[in-house]
């Protein structure tokens, strides 16, 4: 128990606002390694060690995958105040692409237009990180974006509001295909060095003002009906039906949350597994070794933990294979190539060989009787 009640309070009130925008409370709340991933190619080019970076508790090595959310914030000062550059959280972010963003990356990379985009972002952000959320006002002709961060309660968050508007920014640019200008930007943080202003001015194209109660971002709200051009509007319901997927394992208990936010046991070794296997089958990296990696093991240690529990990765990766494809084939929207791919089959026949092994009869005709 924390011996300073000024400690206890922010801590309560951090957890307080977290609720109010759906987060999970601090000891609870995560970062997928892929979007911290840029944060810690800046760190690998400024040669530094995250675990040597005094924070305390230190990061463990090899990282966990996901990360707990404020040690990343607290890793962000730290690295930015130690050799990164005080624009650590500006370069962080001008380096994110569609796979920072983990599974909402490519929803939002089908959407048909940026208000489309937008909406898959409010939904679906959480699978890449609980440092905030978003949130979208509109009013007279203007968009107001706000992202809310309640740990900047309990800690310095300087680096981290900057990094998430920047790459939400260097992202929104790719998928225009062109800049998209802003009308204002505000941070809560105070004003850094007028360097680093001139900076953040050129990156954004506007005069950045600081001191705000929280990060806004406003542009013409003319904009939220701009299409992307890039969108594959065929490919949305297979890719938010994926999202939805790893969303609702997410809320029921994989990441440690009751579906009430109630904290859960510590999750055992094969839901672990489980959970990295779905989240990975779509991208054909539900490998052991890819497995193996973000949890912080080697293939041979995860074999050997697993057989020992009597559970072989192969058994788990065909468990987790079954269950989906039942979800997936009663949904009509779904066609069975496309369950096929969800599933990280290469070919359709691959797929519809193993759902007749499990259920004794092909996919087609599951569905044909409804």
């Amino acid at each position: 128990m924390s011996l300073d009640p000024a400690t206890d309070d922010r801590s309560q009130a951090a957890d307080a606002a977290a609720r109010l925008h759906g987060l999970p409370p601090a000891r609870l709340a995560r970062v997928a390694l892929a979007y911290a991933q840029p944060a810690l190619d800046e760190l690998a080019e400024a040669g530094l060690d995250p675990a040597a970076l005094g924070l305390d508790p230190p990061l463990s090595t090899p990282l966990p995958d996901p990360l707990p959310a404020l040690p990343y914030m607290a890793l962000l000062e730290a690295a930015a105040a130690q050799g990164a550059g005080e624009d650590l959280g500006l370069r962080v972010g001008a380096r994110m692409r569609t796979a920072s963003f983990v599974a909402y990356g490519h929803v939002v990379l089908s959407s048909p237009d940026f208000g489309a985009a937008m909406a898959q972002t409010r939904r679906y952000e959480g699978l890449a990180h609980d440092l905030g959320r978003s949130e979208l006002q509109v009013e007279d002709g203007q968009a107001h974006y706000l992202w809310h961060c309640p740990w900047l309660l309990r800690q310095p968050g300087r680096q981290v509001c900057e990094s998430v508007m920047a790459g939400i920014f260097a992202f929104v640019r790719w998928l225009a295909q062109r800049p998209l200008p802003l009308q204002a930007l505000a941070f809560p943080h105070p004003a850094p060095s007028p360097a680093a202003c001139a900076r953040l001015d050129d990156f954004f194209g506007v005069t950045v003002q600081f001191g705000a109660p929280v990060t806004r971002a406003c542009f013409d709200a003319r904009l939220l009906a701009e299409p992307i051009p890039s969108a594959d509007a065929s490919l949305l319901p297979l890719l938010q039906q994926h999202a939805e997927a790893l969303l609702s394992a997410r809320q029921t208990g994989l990441h440690g949350l009751s579906p009430t936010g109630v904290s859960l046991p510590a999750e055992p070794l094969g839901e672990q597994v489980r959970r990295q296997i779905a989240e990975r089958l779509a991208q054909d990296g539900a490998r052991i070794a890819e497995v193996a990696q973000a949890l912080g093991l080697s293939p041979r240690t995860l074999q050997r933990r697993l057989a020992a529990l009597g559970t072989p990765f192969q058994a788990l990766l065909d468990g987790v294979r079954r269950e989906l494809a039942q979800r997936y084939v009663a949904d009509p929207a779904l066609s069975l190539t496309e369950i096929a791919f969800l599933l990280g089959y290469a070919e359709q026949s691959s797929f519809t060989h193993a759902f007749k092994a499990w259920f004794g009869q092909p996919p087609q005709a599951v569905r044909r009787r409804g």
